[in-house]
């Protein structure tokens, strides 16, 4: 069973999309080469560390000059927060793609929460922010509340939300008062222990930006190597279990490269901001596409994007925070995906709505205008506005606005200072496909379904603007090319539409 189509399931498809086939290779190929640009962030550090309280450290600049410094790349310290930022944005969007396919946002929520007790004790282990012991502590930590929450699932009658709610207020308040004890010994105001609770990008140190690339790395490893496991697992775990995939093992997997990335996140965008690191980029990428594959790498270049934008805001002024500027410049690209996207945007389905409501209104305004010369048995070519006004039960005002509307869009003309509305070559022709989808779906409803004729017409006058050109075809086959529909009108026939020597449509 294999598909190259990957689709989210709320939309429609089913579980035989689920395996990859030549999507993964391409998933594979993308994947690897963000695996060679987190090497290659690496590899550009240079040897010396920087330690800042902020990543700009100039007071007396002006915008330009301080732009102009941030593309230059001199600082140190800027350069570790831009690396750093950009590792994490591209290991949170991967991570939480399948956070959000799996519905466990309030997860990534509930661990980055549950690891301060563990940053905490790795502080205390060494008195020292040593990165290694704190990313120790913090994973431990992490661990053992996921562990809870399983457990409070398992053996209460509490839900998982409840259980999540529990492990984060209680974890959290845990992490709260050991940061409070650290900060009153005598050398806690200095520890810098505090900034795990918000981030402080600008004191990730080279040390720190070697661990986050470490994870970044293991985790497009992880995904790519086992990317068809993750994929079945996240969308039908039952299926994954009765084709034999570990999906415990696949799903505590995930877990644990989660706790990583929160933990290597924490010293950028801290423990109350993580969990947006991980949401925002994957949720923007799952309104723009229904693919896995594009998903995960759409939602590793949002995570770069707001990687970006968080070092480069902040680094314009003076004490401006990183880690919530990722988070804004994250949620700007949520805010625009949500707006502007192609097909779930609330702008762009507004507009399709809109354009679609105009088209319907032109194509009544065409039917209208044709029923008119149908009336007098097409003597003459022309129609009066006060024709039109009086089949659509409209004030002239009303049928002048519909004529300029469909001669804006070269369907007709108008003359007699605008009293008199001619058909166009490309009116007509719309004119006799809407009147002839109209009265074909009235007999075939009569023939086929046994309607009553007086009861087809509000469902045609729905149809003929939807239907497709095979739809008709095959109408006319069924109904054996019938000429009249149940009043007994005619229906107007490709000679109709299509006059001698016009090109006629597939």
């Amino acid at each position: 069973m294999t598909s190259a189509r990957r689709e989210h399931p709320e939309r429609g498809s089913g579980l035989s999309a689920a395996i990859p086939a030549r999507g993964n290779y391409h998933t594979i190929a993308a994947l690897r080469r963000l695996a060679h640009c987190a090497i290659l962030l690496l590899s550009i550090l240079t040897a010396a560390s920087a330690h800042a309280a902020k990543i700009s450290d100039i007071s007396k600049t002006n915008l330009g000059e301080q732009a102009l410094r941030f593309f230059t790349f001199q600082d140190p310290s800027l350069r570790y927060a831009l690396i750093g930022s950009i590792l994490l944005g591209i290991t949170c969007g991967l991570l939480g793609s399948f956070i959000v396919v799996r519905k466990m946002a309030l997860v990534g929520d509930a661990l980055s929460h549950a690891v301060l007790p563990g940053v905490a004790l790795g502080f205390l282990w060494g008195q020292t922010k040593d990165p290694v012991a704190i990313f120790v502590g913090a994973t431990i930590a992490g661990l053992i509340g996921t562990t809870a929450v399983s457990l409070i699932k398992q053996t209460t009658r509490l839900k998982e939300d409840a259980a999540l709610g529990l492990v984060l207020a209680s974890f959290f308040a845990v992490g709260i008062c050991l940061v409070t004890m650290i900060q009153r010994l005598p050398t806690g105001n200095k520890s810098g222990i505090d900034k795990f609770l918000f981030g402080q990008a600008a004191a990730i140190s080279a040390g720190d930006v070697r661990l986050i690339a470490l994870v970044a790395v293991l985790a497009i490893l992880a995904i790519t190597v086992f990317y068809k496991e993750c994929l079945v697992t996240s969308f039908d775990a039952e299926f994954a279990r009765a084709a034999g995939f570990p999906t415990q093992w696949i799903h505590h997997g995930i877990m644990l490269l989660l706790a990583f990335a929160i933990v290597v996140a924490l010293q950028a965008v801290g423990v109350v901001l993580v969990s947006a690191m991980l949401i925002t980029p994957a949720a923007a990428a799952y309104l723009l596409t229904d693919r896995m594959h594009r998903m995960l790498l759409l939602a590793a270049l949002f995570g770069m994007v707001a990687g970006v934008l968080g070092a480069f805001l902040s680094f314009l002024g003076n004490n401006l925070p990183t880690g919530p500027f990722m988070v804004l410049g994250a949620s700007a690209v949520f805010v625009g995906a949500f707006l502007f996207g192609p097909r779930h945007g609330v702008l762009v389905r507004w507009w399709k709505r809109r354009s679609r409501a105009d088209r319907i209104g032109r194509e009544n305004a065409l039917k209208s205008i044709y029923r008119v010369l149908e009336e007098r048995d097409f003597q003459g070519d022309g129609v009066s506005l006060r024709e039109l006004a009086q089949l659509r039960r409209e004030s002239i005002e009303e049928a002048r606005a519909a004529s300029l509307e469909l001669k804006r869009h070269g369907l007709v003309s108008t003359h007699e200072e605008g009293n008199m509305i001619f058909f166009t070559p490309s009116g007509w022709q719309r004119a006799c496909e809407i009147v002839r989808n109209h009265r074909l779906w009235e007999l075939y409803l009569t023939n086929a379904v046994q309607f009553a004729p007086d009861h087809v017409h509000e469902d045609a006058d729905k149809i003929e603007h939807v239907i497709g050109t095979e739809t008709v075809r095959e109408l006319e086959r069924r109904l054996q090319f019938a000429k009249r529909d149940p009043h007994g009108r005619l229906i107007p026939g490709l000679d109709d539409i299509y006059p001698a020597g016009m090109p006629r449509r597939a």
